[in-house]
């Protein structure tokens, strides 16, 4: 069964509850609280993988300690300042979803990302991009806590 993390689906709450020109402000919020890439990351970049489905550069990576639906998951993603909403899809998924265990992570609705009610200040195309981040990062969580198809 697909369910949101408490913390995610505050964020989502938040979001919902919000006007159109305030939702994109509480975006904006998140894409300044992103987080830094760790320095094992930033002075190796080529160890992120990249999200095409974003209209800009966003490049992710997952750790995971342990292995199966109850390790633990870490998210770092690296976006430039000058491309402010992938960085605010980023800040996002990395304050409702960093720390929980890969099942947690796992279990989020694949639709999550269209919850929030951010169609109506971005596009269709960059919501895409929201959630080709996440399917990036269940994959990656899936292969490194060595879960099989009939685990996931």
């Amino acid at each position: 069964m697909s369910a949101v993390p408490a913390a995610l689906q505050e964020i989502a709450d938040d979001f919902t509850e919000l006007s159109g020109d305030n939702r994109l402000q509480l975006l904006l919020e998140f894409s300044d609280d992103l987080p830094e890439l760790p320095e094992r990351y930033a002075d190796h970049p080529e160890l992120l993988e990249p999200v095409p489905e974003c209209q800009s550069p966003i490049f992710l990576i997952t750790e995971v300690e342990g292995t199966g639906r109850d390790a633990e998951a870490r998210l770092f993603f690296s976006a430039p300042p000058e491309a402010p909403t992938t960085r605010g899809f980023a800040g996002i998924l990395a304050e409702g979803l960093n720390g929980l265990s890969v099942g947690e992570i796992l279990d989020v609705p694949n639709d999550v990302t269209e919850r929030m009610g951010l169609a109506e200040v971005v596009s269709a195309l960059r919501l895409r991009g929201m959630a080709g981040m996440l399917a990036r990062i269940k994959r990656q969580l899936r292969e490194k806590a060595e879960i099989g198809p009939e685990e996931a």
